[in-house]
């Protein structure tokens, strides 16, 4: 979808249709599969250990992934790692990591515009949380706005249609052999519903609930508590101060469990460069 066919698109009625097609089938279905399946085995403390345990795992994997890197590219890594990056992202099922980079570099041009494609404020919360996902509005890929990555064939593969689920499906089925029945529910079903609200929960209250230290054009705000649920995103009016900054805690007392995982694998050499804000950017221009 070319930007002029977007910004029509953004401006008019979200289309209806959007909530009852497949793709929101298979997210409804996420949901049932994982309340049916802690109602049917029920709650232990061994299936709530193993959720938290890996609903943070996938998390760090989603925001370094899709978002810091693809989305923002603000570290570095070898080709074998940026494939490794995007099957490890596109295993939170959030589609190919060309289409989310895509539609974040999109929210950044125009947040909280009216040409955004999750604003709270243009559309409410519902809208900015989960219904934007489930809308055919945005269901293409425009390359030009990710023409850094549509470059490698190997992307450019696992975002078809599809073929982006391919991960995902294959995550399932570890934790289905190596875990049975408890694994598939506690590892993958339950987590899977987390780590998307707790990565929706960026798009939609990281704009409504916090504090605003930088005078953004946009309403960004930074909360802790947010930030610690999603490993650091929670200090979004930092990041959209600045946002090709690896770190999103600017302050050393600000959690970023995302950028420390990043710094411990720059150690090993498996990334490098990683942006930091510079002083001025930091301690200047507050709200």
């Amino acid at each position: 979808m070319q930007s002029s066919d977007r910004q029509a698109s953004s401006d008019a009625k979200p289309d209806s249709k959007g909530y009852f097609r497949a793709t929101s089938v298979a997210f409804w279905g996420v949901h049932v599969a994982a309340i049916a399946g802690v109602a049917y085995l029920g709650l232990s403390w061994r299936g709530v250990a193993l959720a938290i345990g890996v609903y943070f795992a996938r998390m760090v994997v989603v925001t370094a992934g899709y978002h810091r890197y693809f989305a923002h590219r603000s570290f570095k890594t070898s080709r074998v790692g940026q494939f490794l990056l995007a099957l490890g992202a596109q295993s939170a099922a959030q589609r190919g990591v060309l289409w989310w980079a895509n539609h974040h570099r999109w929210h950044h041009k125009y947040s909280d515009q009216v040409e955004d494609v999750h604003s709270p404020r243009r559309r409410g919360f519902w809208y900015s949380h989960i219904g934007w996902v489930m809308s055919p509005t945005w269901d293409d890929t425009d390359p030009a706005m990710v023409s850094d990555l549509a470059k490698y064939p190997e992307l450019r593969f696992l975002n078809r249609d599809l073929v982006h689920m391919l991960p995902t499906v294959a995550l399932a089925l570890a934790f289905l052999c190596f875990g049975g029945l408890h694994g598939l529910v506690w590892g993958y079903f339950v987590t899977t519903v987390l780590v998307w609200h707790g990565s929706f929960s960026v798009n939609s209250l990281s704009h409504l609930f916090g504090k605003r230290r930088y005078a953004t054009t946009d309403d960004s705000r930074n909360s802790m508590l947010l930030a610690l649920v999603t490993t650091g995103e929670g200090w979004h009016n930092n990041h959209h101060h600045y946002q090709s900054s690896a770190n999103q805690g600017f302050r050393w007392w600000e959690i970023d469990l995302t950028y420390r995982v990043l710094q411990l694998a720059s150690v090993f050499g498996l990334v490098w460069d990683l942006r930091r804000p510079p002083r001025e950017v930091v301690f200047g221009a507050p709200a």
